[in-house]
């Protein structure tokens, strides 16, 4: 299990050079955005605009603050994404445009390669004890409100908020929370 606290993530532009984008984890760790397997990053939108196109990439998007936008994508009718609602997947490199609701958001963004990867995200509302098991080949956690524990295999570590958890190979986890908490969990598979 790899502990990644919020101080240390890396901040870049975006690729487009619209905004910034805050590198959360990254595979293989430090690739460039021309060459990862996975990616999880934040960032805040403060404007309507473009997103930026990755060949071969897959992208799920899920809003963390504000009042949400309104998402076109290419081939689909346009979809409000608030941070109610479930992330929403696409293909990363199909046009898409964005435009805000009312105000900046920040948005929580998972993109792997479509060739050899698959990955799914969602969101958890931890409150108690919450046994999770997967069988990707990696599993990210991220916490987004609140502190969670986390066991595994006899080891355990607490994610605060807007820190994250790697953790390779299928695994059985028990999440723990004293306040309501939420999670998003990242499953990474072999496509």
């Amino acid at each position: 299990m790899k502990i990644l606290r919020s101080n240390d993530y890396r901040h870049m532009p975006w690729k487009n050079g619209g905004g910034e984008t805050i590198e959360i984890a990254v595979s293989p760790d430090r690739a460039p955005l021309s060459d990862f397997d996975w990616r999880v990053s934040m960032a805040t939108v403060a404007n309507d605009g473009l997103f930026s196109s990755f060949p071969g990439i897959d992208r799920t998007l899920s809003i963390l603050e504000g009042a949400g936008m309104t998402l076109s994508i290419e081939g689909r009718p346009p979809k409000l994404l608030t941070t109610a609602d479930a992330p929403v997947s696409f293909p990363a490199d199909v046009a898409t445009s964005a435009k805000l609701a009312n105000g900046p958001i920040t948005d929580l963004n998972v993109m792997s390669r479509r060739q050899t990867l698959r990955h799914r995200v969602r969101k958890l509302h931890v409150e108690h004890s919450q046994p999770i098991t997967s069988h990707a080949r990696e599993l990210i956690l991220f916490c987004h409100r609140g502190s969670v524990a986390l066991s595994t295999e006899g080891v355990s570590a607490t994610l605060h908020a807007l820190d994250t958890a790697v953790l390779q190979q299928p695994v059985a986890v028990t999440l723990s929370a004293d306040i309501a908490s939420e999670v998003f969990l990242v499953e990474i598979s072999s496509a």
